[in-house]
């Protein structure tokens, strides 16, 4: 129990610095700037803070106990010395003649198993070492037990290393990153932003003192409905009271992990009116790709296709590939003929790349591809198509399509489940997105050329 306590209060401590080293990044913008935190960052300190003394208190708790067991263990050691040294008071010895040697560790005997564990690896006691192999002949020779429960294996109980519990692998909200963010703004369950369908216009004057270009202007909107992503979990009173860790803080944490993912999937692929993901606007660049067995020496120019669409029908600049790892992952095994890769680091000066890596990331930015930085993203489909085994690369001006978010609330409720003592983890936001304004502004490549890879 020492050994694990003491486990314990190590990677409470090296939660603690975890903690304090993310507490101190949310000041150091603010620092940098000469200027008092915004209401995010004060928000977000607050929570690091409060976070930081709540682990303070696990550390102190751990420390007391680990204290009371040192001192528990270093009276047994005097106990066990005063023992050995003038033996039990008022035995009463006898001779006797006995046919068979005692065991070792007999109940009522006067050696104890864990006294002299501790002794010959603590202390290098050789004699106590000699009794615990005695001890172990003992038992192969005598005794048929093992460590299956009912046959003494509830004297070898499982250990749960519960602060190195496993999280729930999730991706991230990479496309949900790279759109433009707003605040959501209080007090409505849509926006409306007003569109020109058609502009004036302008023309050379036949010639002096007659009528020049005369052209009204059209109007239209497009609307981004409210929409609400939100998860609980019922939890029951005794897990929180009697585990040793934060359960309530872990599902919280996860339940907003989950929010990321959901959120990434609404701006991907939702297809709900007033709230189209990238791949379910109408009218964007269409580029298909249709090819038994892909090659990027095909792939390539399509990839130029919808890069020069969007400027073609949006007049602006496209700034971001999205694609999903396995697609990377088939560019990056790409050789020539010689064998060399066609995606190779920055740092190796490629000559004629076919693409540049900046760094090898399962979602994020992983390099550039034709001049423009690529994010991979775990959340894009690759069940789609008439095969449903096809995943989308997606190039747009993120700058065009706007994310709406508000901020995320956890929340937990003990009274409305107290008639079974149970408590609600809640934890939810509102979000809206604007991916209509600007079709144009996405290119979406599409095909059986995007086929599920192989290597």
């Amino acid at each position: 129990m020492l050994a694990y306590l003491r486990k314990q209060l190590t990677a409470a401590l090296e939660a603690r610095a975890a903690l304090k080293t993310e507490l101190d990044s949310v000041l150091a913008a603010p620092a940098a700037e000469n200027r008092n935190p915004n209401d995010d960052e004060a928000r977000r300190f607050n929570e690091k803070r409060d976070a930081v003394k709540a682990k303070d208190l696990e550390i102190e708790e751990l420390s007391a106990r680990i204290k009371d067991l040192e001192e528990d263990e270093k009276r047994e050691q005097r106990a066990a010395e005063i023992l050995a040294e003038h033996g039990q008071a008022g035995e009463r010895r006898e001779r006797v003649t006995v046919t068979s040697e005692p065991e070792t560790y007999r109940k009522g005997g006067q050696q104890s198993y864990f006294r002299d564990l501790y002794r010959a690896t603590e202390k290098g006691d050789r004699a106590a070492a000699e009794r615990l192999q005695r001890n172990d002949r003992e038992v192969m020779e005598k005794r048929a037990v093992t460590t299956t429960d009912g046959s003494m294996g509830e004297f070898v109980p499982p250990l749960w290393m519960v602060n190195d519990y496993v999280a729930l692998a999730r991706a991230g909200r990479v496309a949900a990153d790279r759109l433009r963010s707003q605040p959501l703004p209080a007090g409505t369950d849509s926006i409306s932003l007003p569109k020109i369908a058609s502009g004036t216009a302008v023309a050379e004057q036949t010639s002096q003192n007659t009528s020049v270009q005369n052209a009204d202007a059209t109007l239209t909107s497009v609307t981004a409905s409210v929409a609400t992503i939100a998860g609980q979990q019922t939890v029951p009173q005794q897990l929180l009271d009697q585990s040793p860790i934060n359960v309530d803080s872990i599902l919280l944490a996860d339940l907003a992990a989950d929010y990321a993912v959901k959120l990434d999937t609404f701006v991907l692929t939702n297809n709900v009116a007033n709230k189209r993901g990238l791949l379910s606007v109408s009218g964007v660049n269409a580029v298909t790709y249709t090819d038994a067995t892909p090659t990027t020496a095909e792939l390539y120019p399509k990839v130029a296709d919808g890069i020069q669409l969007i400027h073609t029908n949006r007049l602006m600049p496209a700034d971001t590939i999205l694609m999903h790892p396995r697609r990377w992952a088939w560019f990056t095994a790409q050789v020539d003929t010689q064998g060399r890769p066609l995606v190779v680091p920055v740092a190796n000066m490629p000559q004629n790349a076919l693409a540049a890596m900046e760094g090898v990331n399962s979602e994020g930015f992983v390099g550039t591809l034709q001049g423009l930085p690529v994010y991979v993203d775990p959340n894009i489909p690759t069940g789609l198509g008439a095969g449903t085994n096809e995943d989308r690369i997606i190039i747009l001006r993120a700058d065009d399509v706007i994310l709406f978010e508000g901020s995320p609330r956890a929340e937990v409720f003990r009274e409305t489940k107290a008639d079974q003592l149970s408590v609600l983890l809640r934890f939810f936001n509102y979000a809206a997105i604007h991916s209509e304004r600007y079709p144009k502004a996405i290119s979406v490549l599409a095909g059986t050329g995007l086929i599920a890879p192989t290597f």
